[in-house]
C-alpha cells in the first residue's frame, strides 16, 4: 500500500476520530477507527509523524463535534423521510455500518478506488455488515466524472437526497462552485446539503440557487457539544461554517 492509494490522509482522521471515540465524554461511537489504523499499519502504510499526530491530536474537539453533527445532521435527515444519502469523499468513516439507519435507506459512499477498496476489505475481513438497507462504494475521480458513476450505480436522481461534503472543500482548487452546481443539478426540491465550509462563498450560493440555509461556526458548534476550542491548535478550523441546507424549489 502507498500513499497514492489516498489512504494516508484517510488515515490521518482515522486517528483523530479514535481519539474521539476514546475520550472521557464521547460526542460518538467509533469502533472501527481503530480496526483501520490496525489494518494499515499490517499492510505497510506508516502512520503520520510525531509531528502530525500532535496536530491531529490539537484538532481532536473540533473534529469530534464535526463528526457529531454530520452523524446528527444523516440521523435527523432520515427521520424526515429521505431515503437516499450520498457522502462525498467518505474515507475511513463507517457511517454506513455505526449509524442507526431507517430502514429502506441507501447510502452511497464516493471516494477514491483505493480508499473504498481497503475500507471494504478491511469490514469483509473482520466479518462487519452495513447498519443500512443498501450500501453502494462508488469508486470514482472526487472532482470530475463521479455523478455519471454515481447515477451508474443506481442513484436516482429525481428521489430526495441528502448529501454531505466533509473535509473536501480545501482540495477544491478551482473552487467550490463546480461541485455543487453538480449536485444541485441532482438535487429534486426536498433535497439536504451538509457542508464544512469556510467563508460565506458556499452560503451565498446556495441561497442565490433557492437552498434554505441554517448556519453555525466552529466555536459555537463546539460550546453546544461542550467541547473547548483553542486557536492556537486548531488554527484555520475555528474559522469553519456548517452548513445545512435545504432545497426549496
Amino acid at each position: 500500500m502507498t500513499t497514492h492509494d489516498g489512504i494516508a490522509s484517510a488515515l490521518a482522521v482515522a486517528l483523530a476520530r479514535r481519539s474521539g471515540s476514546h475520550a472521557d465524554c464521547p460526542l460518538f461511537d467509533d469502533p472501527y477507527a481503530q480496526v483501520f489504523i490496525d489494518a494499515a499499519v499490517s499492510r505497510g502504510c506508516q502512520l503520520p509523524t510525531d509531528e502530525t499526530a500532535a496536530r491531529i491530536n490539537g484538532i481532536a474537539n473540533y473534529a469530534s463535534s464535526r463528526t457529531k453533527w454530520f452523524d446528527e445532521y444523516f440521523i435527523a435527515a432520515g427521520a424526515h423521510g429521505l431515503e437516499q444519502m450520498v457522502i462525498m469523499a467518505a474515507g475511513l468513516d463507517a457511517r454506513a455500518w455505526r449509524l442507526p439507519w431507517v430502514s429502506g435507506t441507501t447510502v452511497f459512499e464516493i471516494d477514491q478506488p483505493g480508499v473504498l477498496k481497503f475500507k471494504n476489505e478491511v469490514m469483509r475481513e473482520h466479518g462487519e455488515s452495513p447498519a443500512v438497507s443498501r450500501y453502494v462504494a462508488v469508486p470514482a475521480d472526487l472532482f470530475d466524472g463521479w455523478p455519471e458513476a454515481l447515477r451508474a450505480r443506481g442513484f436516482d436522481s429525481s428521489e430526495p437526497t441528502a448529501w454531505a461534503v466533509e473535509g473536501l472543500l480545501p482540495y477544491v482548487a478551482d473552487g467550490p462552485h463546480l461541485l455543487f452546481d453538480r449536485i444541485h443539478a441532482m438535487s429534486p426540491p426536498g433535497s439536504r446539503l451538509a457542508v464544512e465550509a469556510v467563508g460565506t462563498g458556499v452560503v451565498d450560493w446556495l441561497t442565490e440557487q433557492g437552498w434554505l440555509v441554517t448556519t453555525i461556526g466552529a466555536p459555537e458548534l463546539m460550546t453546544r457539544y461542550g467541547r473547548c476550542g483553542d486557536h492556537s491548535e486548531a488554527d484555520a478550523s475555528m474559522d469553519t461554517t456548517f452548513v445545512d441546507a435545504t432545497r426549496g424549489r
